[in-house]
């Protein structure tokens, strides 16, 4: 049997590799602070990073499903993001038949779904178009209290909804601008990568973080991350020592940044979007 060839490929499956590209890279950045990585599993006693891989890969035909159905209705709308919802749902499914009900990634699925499907309707609109959809409200969606919406509640802090609203400030503002200076420095793609991944720490409320330790772990989370990017980010030797604090420091409160490696998977689909343009 012929072989495919990467150019054969449609762009929906394109999309959808390079999402599962995302978040697996993410997983795999090592050594993030109380995260899994390929050192062990951080702050989890849940996860590793094996379930890592196979909770991404699960998701392969959802967001391939998200890309179709954005050529399908053509145009940011209800009927678009209600499919989108619909889809989402069916992927975390799929996810946790996976991973035996672990939530491994319920928070990119709503990040990397949503830049998916915009990507599929306009790669160079692709953070407006995500936000577009983000502010339109699935009729069909269940309301549970979730994790995320409680610490939402009790701290007023932005959610992952409202970050995909506003046009992901966390990612765009910091992320990638961060991304891009760290490889101009010649820190090494692993180093910009983690670079990145603080550069989204230092003001992300993370909702994971408040509901595992509170406003004592998001302060922690935020001024560890500045004080390795002030040492002179992961590629130093006082910025390797300054992560390695951080991570002991989250380690003892419990405290792992999963939204803010949600946001680090979402910001590498930007970029490997941007080359791909």
């Amino acid at each position: 049997m012929r072989a495919l060839k990467l150019h054969e490929l449609s762009l929906a499956d394109r999309l959808a590799d390079m999402a599962v590209d995302a978040l697996i890279d993410e997983a795999d950045l090592s050594p993030k602070p109380a995260l899994v990585d390929r050192r062990g599993n951080g702050a989890h006693s849940d996860l590793h990073l094996g379930l890592m891989h196979a909770s991404a890969l699960s998701l392969w035909p959802m967001f391939k499903e998200m890309a179709e159905a954005a050529f399908e209705f053509g145009e940011v709308g209800l009927p678009l993001r209600e499919a989108l919802g619909r889809i989402g749902r069916e992927g975390e499914q799929a996810m946790l038949a996976t991973t035996n009900g672990v939530n491994t990634h319920r928070g990119a699925i709503w990040a990397l779904g949503l830049l998916t499907a915009a990507a599929a309707l306009e790669p160079r609109g692709v953070v407006l178009n995500a936000a577009k959809l983000a502010l339109l409200n699935d009729r069909h969606a269940p309301q549970p209290m979730s994790h995320g919406a409680q610490v939402a509640q009790r701290y007023g802090a932005r959610g992952a909804r409202e970050e995909a609203q506003l046009g992901f400030p966390a990612v765009m503002q910091r992320g990638l601008p961060q991304l891009h200076r760290s490889r101009q420095q010649n820190a090494g793609e692993q180093n910009a990568r983690l670079d990145a991944l603080l550069a989204i720490m230092t003001e992300l409320a993370d909702t994971c973080v408040l509901y595992r330790a509170g406003t004592e772990g998001l302060q922690a989370m935020q001024q560890g991350a500045q004080a390795v990017l002030d040492a002179g980010g992961s590629a130093t030797l006082a910025g390797r020592r300054q992560l390695h604090e951080l991570d002991t420091q989250l380690l003892a409160l419990n405290a792992s940044p999963g939204g803010a490696a949600d946001l680090l998977a979402a910001c590498l689909f930007i970029d490997r979007l941007d080359g791909a343009l």
